[in-house]
């Protein structure tokens, strides 16, 4: 029925649209037939107006997709920045416990090494300025090993009874004391020019020098420096402990007519009383550690010990060669006792001419001249 209806619609059309073309003629052109649009093309335009709707669905789900993407990576970075922030702390703290360990480990070592290194020596507390007598009493008990002659040498030392010049000098100790007889009458007096030696294998002398505690005294005559005990020297056979080393300027001993600087004696004494005495040549040249460490003790006020606080490695007073001359003479000042073992060595050491000058304000001269050598023996390391 409803398609009977559109066929006679259709057909009054067509009939009203003749009706009209033939009524005006010089009207406009016939308007073109109204198409009826098919069912695919409905289909298609229904199509279009459904189209929109489902791409703007998919720019939502891709804008979220997107959104949940970066909130994702942000996430991911924030944890690898903590991840590298943990890493850097971790290194920074055991940087800084290397640094603890190193530093503790270097106090430790600087602490062992002192510890080590340094002798233990207590310096004695110093005293107040005793008479004579009592000063004599405690030089011998300083030294029990070398007490008789340290204390004789004091004694005349302290009394001021003999002298380098004058009525005093080497040419009347003899006559000063009858102790001293052996200064005028001994045919085995020191010093000597040593000359005309007999080349020999020489026993070499073996040092057992320690560092030791010493105190320096400035007897009248010379600076003298009594070391603590326990410091021996073997020689033929022989065990001489080391009592006390003094110095002379010039030397007291000449080497085929030559005379030095100033010369270092190192007086020993063994079991039964017998001296052995070390003479250590010196000339110009070099500082000496050794020696100045005795210069920087002296004493202000002569016969007054200063005790000095640091102790004082004796092995450096000896030159590094060790060849000797030997013979038998005496002690150089009196009482000139003899029968002592005389060994000079070959090889001087050297000071400097500012320290040559600081003992040259105190003696510029205080040595023995030489005395006939008598027919003794010489004998000297090849």
């Amino acid at each position: 029925m409803r398609r009977y209806s559109v066929l006679l619609l259709s057909l009054l059309l067509a009939i009203s649209a003749s009706a009209n073309e033939s009524s005006s003629p010089s009207s406009s052109p016939p308007s073109k037939p109204i198409k009826q649009s098919s069912t695919k093309e409905k289909d298609k335009e229904k199509e279009k107006e459904e189209a929109p709707p489902a791409k703007e669905k998919e720019g939502r789900k891709s804008s979220k997709e997107g959104k949940e993407g970066k909130e994702s990576k942000d996430a991911a970075k924030e944890s690898a920045k903590e991840a590298l922030a943990a890493d850097e702390l971790a290194a920074k703290i055991a940087e800084r416990l290397a640094v603890l360990r190193k530093e503790k480990e270097e106090v430790n070592s600087r602490a062992s090494a002192r510890s080590v290194m340094r002798p233990v020596y207590t310096p004695r507390r110093a005293e107040p300025v005793k008479p004579k007598a009592e000063m004599v009493a405690s030089a011998s008990a300083m030294s029990d090993h070398g007490a008789a002659a340290i204390a004789a040498a004091m004694d005349a030392h302290g009394a001021g009874a003999w002298g380098y010049q004058g009525e005093t000098g080497p040419l009347s100790w003899g006559k000063l004391s009858p102790a001293n007889s052996k200064c005028d009458i001994g045919d085995r007096q020191s010093p000597i020019d040593i000359r005309d030696g007999i080349r020999v294998d020489l026993d070499p002398i073996v040092f057992d020098y320690r560092i030791s505690g010493f105190n320096v005294i400035d007897n009248g005559h010379t600076v003298q420096v009594n070391v603590g005990a326990g410091n021996y020297i073997t020689v033929m056979g022989r065990n001489y402990e080391l009592v006390q080393f003094h110095f002379h300027k010039p030397s007291e001993e000449r080497i085929n007519g030559k005379s030095f600087e100033m010369v270092v004696h190192l007086v020993h004494k063994d079991a039964d009383g017998k001296y052995a005495v070390i003479a250590v040549l010196i000339e110009r040249g070099k500082p000496h550690s050794a020696i100045q460490q005795v210069w920087n003790n002296l004493p202000l006020e002569k016969t007054i010990p200063q005790e000095a606080l640091m102790p004082l490695d004796l092995n450096k007073v000896l030159p590094q060669k060790r060849e000797y001359y030997t013979y038998m003479g005496s002690l150089t000042t009196p009482p000139c006792t003899e029968g002592v073992l005389w060994m000079v060595m070959k090889e001087p050491i050297e000071l400097s001419p500012e320290q040559i000058g600081i003992f040259n304000r105190l003696y510029s001269m205080n040595a023995r001249p030489i005395q006939k050598s008598s027919g003794r023996l010489i004998k000297e390391s090849n």
